[in-house]
């Protein structure tokens, strides 16, 4: 097991899910975790997705989309796919990694007004927020079993 857990995030558009997946990880895990994110097809970061964030205190504006490429060559200990495209769409990486999949809707794509699709982006972090906790708080078991990080070790609160 290495420390810190190498974790990429990966959606179709790097737009918002992963964006969101990635500055709350870093928020939640901490020290603990390396991340990073990317989308299986080249986006552009959305507006609201920067906005949700901000208004939870955590500042993406220097982040930008960036394509799965980027991270070819690379090793992760997880490689967590946000959405069934991306899944489907999933390079190999070198070295032994673990694949988790959650599959979220996609607030970018949504045919509403933008009152609607920002309620949507708010319920996107609150429910991966809640994912990431229970997701950290379990590594940080496993870390702790393998004498990596101490036992009382507890995630961050978002």
């Amino acid at each position: 097991m290495n420390y810190p857990l190498r974790v990429l995030f990966v959606s179709r558009h790097n737009a918002a899910r992963s964006q969101i997946a990635e500055a709350l990880l870093r928020r939640i895990g901490g020290q603990d975790f390396m991340v990073a994110s990317a989308g299986t097809e080249c986006g552009v970061l959305d507006p609201l997705a920067q906005r949700v964030l901000a208004d939870a205190g955590v500042d993406i504006s220097g982040q930008l989309s960036k394509p799965i490429e980027t991270y070819f060559g690379q090793e992760f200990d997880y490689v967590i796919t946000l959405c069934d495209r991306s899944r489907e769409n999933l390079p190999d990486f070198p070295g032994d990694w673990r694949h988790v999949h959650w599959d979220f809707p996609d607030p970018t794509e949504a045919d509403s007004d933008p009152a609607s699709r920002l309620t949507d982006m708010k319920h996107l972090l609150t429910e991966l927020a809640i994912r990431l906790r229970g997701w950290v708080e379990m590594e940080h078991h496993r870390l702790a079993a393998a004498g990596l990080v101490a036992h009382d070790q507890r995630p961050a609160v978002v």
